[in-house]
């Protein structure tokens, strides 16, 4: 009887596995790169006793800075975010490319710290003693154009904050009070080489070794950069330079910015990103190891000292084997709290969405959006989340009470190019239109509706396929077992230093109030 439960536990396991769509553990004590095929921009990553802690860039979208756990750096899930919104009230508007960039993590004295700037707010510091739990924000300083903080405490108890200035290359760094509330100096320049490192940031302090204080930083541009590290007898420097990983003979451009960590076994690793487009900065794990005091990451085929990434290695021994995990994707909207997949493009709003009005469903409302006419590059009521693999499949199933003409609700597809699929009320009954804009452009300030088609029913099935290349193509079901296509191929773009994201949408793009509303049953990820 036993037997037979394990069995069938197994076999629940292995079919779990299979459904995922993106899976990097090979389940044979190896691992393929990339670790995450989803937009974690900006990664850094600590080590707390044996769990792992990731944390990444939010931009506008809120709720910010997700925190990812691991046991072994492989298998992710998220657990929480730093903030549900920003302090700020003009986050309340959709603000592309505004909000969180490029946080860094750190653990002193039983307290977690994430640091992180807003191009025009200043510099955050986040605080908790459970990450999972609620994080305590300070401004630490209102400043514009700074950008990539990270912190670092010394062996005296003197603690230090490194960051540099929007549009790269200068590393500065501050003193700072011991509970990281206050900069106590002006700053000073510790480095910049625009000949050796041009466009540095994304600045990382790695812990201090045989007297060294070192920092990581990558240069030479997100989609064609290497990673750097630094050191010197001085924090304040003269600090020498190495360039540890470049892309090499790999198809992995720009290998750079992340986090260096040690596991409890003393291996050494590397987690950066990859600029990836429509896809945006999906995420590695390379190996590293330290020769003559400096780290070498990925695999040194030359043996120079400058590694190049790895597409599949051995597992980091984290001292026993985890189960696979993967970032949440499907929801079945069967909890009255939304899933940390979930974003919207602003500070979230009570009166946007309901998970309590019908339960097993997520009711989004038909807010105006009179602003822009009903674009959605600027609606900030737009329910989405990160492509989360080369190849995937989203349907939703939404029943659709509309009370006002030109309510609307559906699936979408957005970045700075965007299409949606929805259903629509006009005078004459319900349509099925496809939608398209693009940022900027004045010939897409009003939605350009593609395809119109007549539907006799407020319950459907909508879908979209993501293939080769971020080309994406809809159909829709009025049964949920037959589909049709409708429209052509569309291809995805990234958005403002994000990738494109998939999701749902309400909303009514005219100056009326509408009390309309749609009930969405579940969204569902597949192969």
């Amino acid at each position: 009887m036993h037997k037979l439960a394990a069995i069938i536990v197994f076999s629940f396991l292995t079919l779990t596995i299979k459904a995922q769509i993106w899976v990097p553990d090979n389940g044979d004590g190896t691992y393929k790169n990339p670790i995450i095929y989803a937009d974690y921009s900006d990664p850094d990553v600590i080590r707390v006793g044996n769990d792992y802690y990731l944390v990444a860039s939010s931009f506008n979208c809120a709720p910010g800075i997700p925190i990812l756990h691991s046991k072994d750096m492989v298998n992710w899930t998220i657990i929480n975010y730093v903030y549900d919104h920003l302090p700020l009230q003009r986050y309340q508007k959709m603000q592309p490319g505004q909000g969180s960039w490029a946080p860094a993590i750190r653990y002193h004295k039983g307290i977690f710290y994430v640091y992180f700037c807003t191009p025009e707010d200043g510099l955050f510091m986040a605080s908790t003693t459970n990450p999972a739990g609620k994080w305590n924000m300070t401004l630490v300083q209102a400043v514009a154009n700074w950008e990539d903080p990270c912190p670092f405490w010394d062996d005296d108890g003197q603690a230090y904050l490194i960051h540099g200035r929007k549009g790269a290359d200068p590393a500065i760094l501050h003193k700072m009070s011991a509970d990281g509330k206050r900069l106590l100096d002006n700053g000073t320049l510790i480095y910049r080489d625009l000949k050796k490192q041009r466009n540095l940031e994304g600045f990382k302090f790695m812990p201090k070794r045989d007297g060294y204080y070192y920092f990581a930083a990558p240069a030479g541009g997100v989609s064609s950069g290497w990673q750097s590290v630094f050191r010197s007898k001085n924090i304040y420097g003269p600090y020498e330079d190495k360039i540890v990983m470049h892309q090499g003979n790999t198809n992995t451009n720009g290998p750079h910015q992340g986090g260096l960590v040690e596991t409890q076994t003393g291996e050494w690793w590397f987690i950066h990103f990859q600029d990836k487009g429509a896809y945006g900065r999906i995420l590695h794990l390379q190996p590293a190891t330290w020769k003559n005091g400096w780290p070498v990451i990925g695999e040194d085929k030359d043996d120079t000292g400058t590694g190049q990434p790895v597409m599949s290695y051995k597992m980091p021994n984290v001292g026993k084997k985890y189960p696979v995990a993967v970032p949440q994707t499907s929801d079945e909207f069967s909890v009255p709290k939304l899933g940390l997949q979930w974003q919207w493009q602003a500070a979230p709003h009570s009166s946007w969405y309901s998970l309590t009005a019908r339960k097993g469903f997520i009711r989004l409302n038909a807010i105006c959006n009179p602003t822009d006419t009903g674009s959605l590059f600027y609606a900030p009521n737009i329910l989405l989340q990160k492509f989360m693999a080369p190849i995937f499949t989203c349907v939703t199933k939404l029943q659709f009470h509309p009370t006002a003409i030109n309510d609307r609700a559906g699936l979408t597809i957005t970045g700075n190019y965007y299409t949606y699929l929805c259903i629509e009320k006009q005078e004459t009954g319900n349509n099925l239109v496809i939608y398209e804009g693009k940022k900027d452009d004045k010939k897409f300030l009003v939605p350009k509706p593609l395809v119109t088609v007549p539907i006799n029913t407020n319950t459907v099935w909508l879908k979209v396929s993501v293939g080769e290349n971020a080309v994406c193509h809809y159909t829709y079901s009025v049964d949920g077992k037959t589909y049709t296509d409708i429209g052509s191929n569309y291809k995805a773009e990234k958005g403002t230093w994000i990738g494109a994201k998939v999701g749902v949408v309400c909303l009514n793009p005219g100056l009326i109030y509408s009390k309309g509303y749609a009930d969405f049953d579940y969204f569902r990820v597949s192969p």
